[in-house]
């Protein structure tokens, strides 16, 4: 076995994993990186972080993420989205790949996902790369050394990256497999090394274990006020929408960047750490995030960069747009340091509208506010996933549709109870585009986004006059005063030189959204319906 704490009676023997070469238990940072680099799995970089590639997969494969279909879990499973492994499919794929495994290197992580320790779910990762299990390390939460000795894995992942899958013998798509078996307690990940496979498959395994409990599993980041967590916000929104930018508010706390649960008790990260985009990102408009990349350990995946000086080129998006750094929470000076808060104040659902048709902001009522958490509506950033070379639009429902292996109006009846029982304002915020659709206008301008979120939160905009906005039934302010931002920018058609195409690409976008919700007409109650569009 290699260094570090473990509890003798959880080695990885105890799992029936056997056969292996070294084995390396719980390293801390300093370990990681020079297992990392002597290795080679990447460069040294400033300050020392690690420069890493992940190859060819620069991003999710969610087509090759598979449920095992067992009695237990069959009736609980949105099919639709997830798909089928059968039990012998498994079985094979995993002694094939404890087979693979014998005579290599592998590095365990034993850690917790979820600040709150009621809800907590204790994970064993398996890591082929170093740099996985200092990824992992970053963005789950860490026991401290002592709990180490007792530490029960409930999950483990293993991850393989040299594995390859065969999709007639195991069932799966490709040579790429992301299996999970809720019975045994155990998802394997192979044939990519792209590390975000990691976390993602932690927080699938969270959405489906907590609304048993009455957990709402959210995809959003959220802060509170300082020294008031009772003024928690959430912003629900998938990757390249904001989630990490808006919520690292230097005026309040942030509490994550990604993860989060809503239970009795108020809100709680899922996470330790923070895996945030890096293309074109700047010290002038992110200041706190753009340090991270020259701090040690911080793992600087995808990122173009001089190979002599190791300056990163935050522009150049050559090997991917989703370019990436991964560091631990406390990394960022403004983090919570139990990451925790209150019962959400004001939610906010982040949307990239690469149509241009929708305001920067509007208030939703909560039925409203039910519609487009089912709707998710937002656009596919490039490189965000294999094969997004620009902006496409699309409905990701609860804003995860990928990481959500229930229906979706289970999480969508969850995030309205949770609303209705604690007085929650829900808004609607475009961090998309303004003055036209994608390759004619221009992308929201972030100080806008964030003036007029400042103003939501702190209460202001509750004074504002709103309209009734004629496409989607939502309320849009006129007129913000205690911001500088331009009244025009509030009415999406006046930023449109053509107002009929505007009015053309809005009853497009309004079609989009009719067609998109048909599949939940029936399954949802009146008042939902009667906000439906189009």
């Amino acid at each position: 076995m290699g260094q570090g704490r473990v509890n003798p009676q959880q080695t990885l023997e105890h799992q029936g994993i056997s056969g292996l070469g070294e084995v390396y238990y719980n390293l801390i940072e300093p370990d990681l990186i020079t297992q990392a680099l002597r290795r080679e799995e990447g460069e040294l970089g400033r300050g020392g972080a690690i420069l890493v590639s992940t190859g060819k997969f620069t991003g999710r494969s969610p087509k090759d993420k598979h449920i095992v279909k067992t009695d237990s879990i069959a009736d609980n499973i949105w099919w639709e989205n997830n798909a089928a492994m059968t039990e012998a499919g498994f079985d094979a794929l995993h002694a094939d790949m404890l087979e693979h495994m014998k005579g290599r290197d592998y590095f365990v992580q034993d850690l917790y996902a979820g600040a709150d320790p009621t809800y907590r779910l204790d994970v064993r990762l398996v890591t082929e790369l170093a740099w996985h299990s200092l990824f992992i390390r970053h963005m789950l939460r860490r026991p401290d050394r002592d709990e180490l000795d007792s530490f029960a894995p409930e999950f483990t992942i293993i991850n393989c990256p040299t594995f390859k899958a065969d999709p007639k013998k195991h069932g799966c798509r490709s040579d790429t497999v992301i299996a999970m078996n809720f019975d045994k307690k155990l998802i394997l990940i192979g044939g990519t090394e792209y590390a975000g496979e990691n976390k993602k498959s932690v927080f699938t395994l969270l959405n489906y274990m907590l609304p048993e409990k009455g957990v709402m599993p959210m995809h959003c980041s959220a802060n509170h006020a300082p020294g008031n967590p009772v003024d928690t916000a959430v912003f629900f929104g998938l990757s390249g929408t904001g989630k990490t930018t808006l919520s690292a508010d230097p005026n309040r706390v942030l509490i994550g960047d990604d993860e989060h649960g809503w239970s009795d008790n108020g809100s709680f990260n899922f996470e330790g750490g923070c895996y945030a985009k890096t293309i074109n990102l700047s010290r002038e408009a992110e200041p706190e995030i753009y340090d991270t990349t020259s701090k040690f350990g911080t793992v600087i995946e995808n990122m173009v960069y001089d190979p002599e000086t190791k300056e990163l080129d935050f522009d150049d998006d050559s090997l991917t747009a989703n370019m990436r750094c991964a560091y631990p929470m406390h990394y960022i000076s403004n983090a919570s340091k139990d990451a925790l808060g209150g019962h959400p104040k004001n939610v906010i659902m982040l949307t990239c509208d690469a149509f241009g048709v929708l305001p920067p902001i509007a208030r939703l009522t909560p039925a409203q506010a039910m519609y487009h958490f089912l709707s998710g509506f937002t656009a596919k950033v490039a490189g965000t996933e294999r094969g997004v070379t620009e902006p496409q639009p699309t409905f990701s429902t609860c804003f995860g549709a990928p990481f959500m292996p229930r229906r979706p109006e289970v999480y969508g009846e969850l995030l309205r109870e949770k609303i209705a029982s604690h007085g929650t304002t829900c808004w609607l915020v475009n961090t998309g585009w303004t003055g036209g659709a994608f390759g004619t206008g221009s992308r929201m301008p972030i100080k806008a986004t964030r003036a007029l979120l400042t103003a939501a939160l702190d209460g202001s905009l509750e004074n504002a006059e709103f309209r009734k906005d004629a496409n989607f039934g939502f309320e849009v302010p006129t007129s913000v005063k205690a911001t500088a931002v331009p009244d025009i920018l509030l009415d999406p058609r006046r930023t449109w030189d053509d107002k009929k195409a505007y009015d053309a690409q809005a009853a497009k976008l309004v079609a989009m959204f009719a067609e998109n919700f048909a599949q939940y007409a029936d399954k949802i109650d009146e008042d939902v319906r009667a906000v439906a569009i189009g």
